[in-house]
């Protein structure tokens, strides 16, 4: 199959058109293979294939902004395979950059995706990191990422992960960070599971530096025999740190969730807070809008979506 078919498909399954805006950047990835790249000033990409992975480096000149989010394309078409991609990102000084990452798996029967990052902010550099799923409707994917994050003094980063389509399958997602003194963090993480999906995240956060701030947020919904394991820790071992940890996750049928909040504060100067919850949906909304006509299943749905959406 040729790559511009490979990239229709992509798209197609994301539903999206591949047509890209002029001055976008873009990178569309199958398997361990790139398909199409098309960069703007101050940004650099390149990727080797070697040692049965995808070897992808990102840098950003210091003081460059790109003004439109990179939209970079990982996935596979056929029903099996594995992608393997370790990449290095780095962000210099006073940098901006924001990045729509697209992990499309559409018929998924037996499909591996890991991703191993690095990824380094310098004083001042600014990363918002979205990443939407596609996956197939039998749950044939397994997704490991592990992601180290290093953030300088004044950086701020943002991740957000979600699953537009599809079973999960199995999820095991890292996430590590550093964060030095008036830095931001913010990681957050939206999927809902049913059938035989497993749902494994550990978050943790470390502020280092003075007056740094970090967030947390995952909310989960767990159906039928699914299961949910998050472990979200929060470390601050300096003056003015503040921290924030939130785990919301709604069970249903036979399903299983566990929430394991962690705080750790080392500095009487520092201010951290959790908020952990588990359980069904909540009556009072389910009645509410059973009385406006919709069903339980209905309504049920329209609360899960709730939890699930987007909060930008």
């Amino acid at each position: 199959m040729q790559n511009s078919q490979l990239i229709q498909q992509m798209y197609d399954s994301l539903g999206q058109g591949h047509g890209h805006e002029e001055g976008v950047a873009h990178v569309e990835i199958h398997g361990h293979e790139v398909l199409g790249l098309h960069l703007v000033p101050g940004l650099e990409i390149s990727a080797e294939e070697r040692d049965n992975a995808l070897h992808v480096e990102i840098r950003v000149e210091a003081g460059a902004v790109i003004a439109q989010p990179v939209k970079i394309c990982f996935g596979l078409i056929p029903e099996t395979g594995q992608q393997r991609i370790i990449s290095h990102t780095h962000i210099g000084e006073n940098a901006k950059i924001g990045v729509v990452a697209s992990c499309t798996f559409p018929f998924a029967q037996k499909i591996l995706h890991s991703m191993d990052a690095e990824i380094h902010l310098d004083k001042g550099a600014e990363y918002a990191y979205i990443e939407r799923h596609v996956h197939g409707p039998q749950g044939g994917v397994t997704i490991v990422p592990r992601t180290q994050i290093f953030l300088g003094e004044r950086a701020r980063f943002r991740t957000d992960f979600e699953l537009l389509k599809g079973r999960v399958g199995e999820i095991d997602m890292t996430y590590e960070a550093e964060c030095e003194a008036h830095s931001v963090l913010e990681m957050s993480a939206r999927i809902s599971g049913r059938g035989s999906d497993k749902i494994t995240i550990n978050e943790k956060a470390h502020l280092k530096g003075e007056d740094a701030v970090g967030v947390l947020t995952t909310n989960i919904a767990v159906r039928q025999q699914s299961s949910a394991v998050i472990g979200n820790t929060l470390i601050a071992s300096a003056p003015g740190t503040r921290g924030h940890v939130d785990c919301k996750e709604i069970i249903q049928d036979e399903a299983t969730a566990q929430a394991v909040p962690v705080i750790d504060v080392r500095h009487a100067k520092a201010h951290v807070t959790h908020e952990a919850a588990i359980g069904s949906v909540d009556s009072k909304q389910l009645e509410t809008l059973m009385a406006r006509g919709l069903n339980e299943d209905q309504a049920t749905d329209l609360i899960i979506e709730g939890l699930l959406s987007p909060q930008y």
